[in-house]
């Protein structure tokens, strides 16, 4: 394995309006830079780049153009270029809504962010060797801000915080932090790393001040973290965050900040786990993998042919294809999604993967709002009120991502007989040594 990576400064001008709640809160300061991070992997075979975002979304017709400009510049597959959104609400209006009949989006920044990223190939030229580990961490960063009730009706937490303490000891929270790590072969050093967690980024959006600051929320911190105390550039990849929050969530930059800094201690703390146990954690066939898929969704009727509720693009249609992308390094898979997918499908697809871990990449393929369980639907709350598509979407994508998972790993490593995934019939306490 080889890599080469990039890290553009791609922060909007103060002023500019901000798209994580009101939609024209207009920007008074910087309190830190967005940035986008960039990954080119190359196993000798194929490349593979991901790229990850500190924006709220992207539109997917930006996300094809631009997916099909590296995959030209790099000399790759489309389906090989994978990227991903923070989801942090103190960017800019990067994807389209309608606020009445009004689209908000900030075209002049888009111009210019395509523009970065097109001069970004050229910090992708010199490859560097390195050795690649894989590790999971229990992170206990985040909560379901959805409370649900006996008679089951779902409540939204961020409107009701006297009942944050009873939600985090009953809800679902997934609290994987999973990571990537590619070391310098000759002297064990990391050279970068990935590091994957589930939790809306606005730990730092404070009423008043606090909504109105440029800031990359708690992944700018994870990532500054790293590279000051290891010296290795980090990404950061939010996975399933449609209904995680963390744990201190709306309380300002120092809540962000320290979030930051305890997710970079747990990823030093893997890096350190998994050098020193490589019979575990090192990818000995790092060997690159994608596949793409599509799926079809229908509209709920609130939303079909509502120019208030659906991009233009949209009216007209009774559904919309919606596109998983999977991005494999080794027995690592990463499963891009198209929205603001919740931590229990997301849950559902590491279940059901036949990789060694699995994370969800959020925001992927494009924005398409909120997807939850079908009883999401039944319970109401703010993700199923903002769910475009009925109650069969969600199980239509994770049918899709996991044909997609099977798929690729059948073909990354060809199975002998039946086919993977298949038990390990050795001993109980499976535990491999260290070295």
């Amino acid at each position: 394995m080889k890599i080469a990576w990039f890290k553009k400064v791609i922060s909007p001008d103060v002023g500019a309006e901000l798209a994580g709640y009101g939609p024209h809160d207009v920007s008074v300061m910087k309190l830190d830079d967005l940035c986008a991070t960039g990954l080119l992997m190359d196993d000798g075979r194929k490349k593979a780049l991901l790229v990850s975002f500190d924006l709220l979304g992207l539109d997917a017709w930006f996300i094809r153009r631009m997916r099909k400009f590296f995959a030209e510049a790099l000399g790759t597959d489309e389906n090989a270029v994978m990227f991903t959104c923070t989801h942090t609400h103190t960017g800019p209006h990067s994807r389209t809504i309608n606020e009445g009949k009004t689209n908000i989006l900030n075209k002049p920044y888009l111009e210019r962010l395509e523009k970065i990223l097109r001069e970004s190939v050229a910090d992708l030229t010199a490859l560097r060797p390195c050795e690649v580990y894989f590790y999971s961490a229990y992170c206990d960063e985040n909560r379901n801000r959805r409370y649900v009730t006996a008679d089951n009706r779902g409540s939204f937490t961020p409107h009701r915080r006297e009942v944050i303490s009873i939600c985090e000891r009953t809800h679902f929270a997934d609290k994987e932090f999973g990571m990537l790590f590619f070391f310098d072969p000759a002297t064990g050093a990391p050279l970068y790393g990935i590091g994957n967690f589930a939790a809306h980024p606005l730990a730092g959006h404070a009423p008043g001040l606090g909504g109105l600051r440029i800031s990359a929320d708690y992944p700018g911190a994870f990532r500054d973290y790293v590279l000051a105390e290891t010296g290795a550039e980090a990404m950061f990849v939010n996975g399933a965050a449609g209904d995680m929050v963390p744990k201190e969530d709306e309380l300002g930059s120092d809540a962000f900040r320290s979030m930051g800094v305890r997710l970079g201690k747990a990823f030093i703390g893997g890096m350190i786990d998994s050098q020193r146990n490589p019979g575990r954690f090192h990818l000995a066939e790092a060997k690159l993998g994608y596949e793409s898929r599509l799926f079809r969704v229908d509209f709920r009727e609130r939303y079909r042919n509502n120019p208030e509720m659906l991009p233009q693009s949209f009216l007209g249609s009774d559904g919309a294809d919606l596109e998983v992308q999977c991005l494999s390094v080794g027995d690592v898979c990463f499963v891009g999604v198209p929205g603001e997918l919740c931590a229990e499908i997301g849950q559902e697809i590491k279940w059901h993967s036949p990789f060694r871990r699995t994370f969800v990449a959020y925001n992927s393929t494009a924005y398409f709002s909120y997807m939850g369980p079908a009883n999401f639907l039944v319970q109401g709350g703010y993700e199923a009120n903002n769910q475009r598509c009925t109650a069969a979407g969600g199980l239509e994508l994770l049918n899709t991502a996991c044909t997609a998972m099977n798929a690729l790993r059948e073909r990354v490593f060809p199975s002998a007989g039946e086919r993977y995934p298949n038990a390990n019939f050795g001993e109980t306490v499976n535990i491999p040594p260290n070295r």
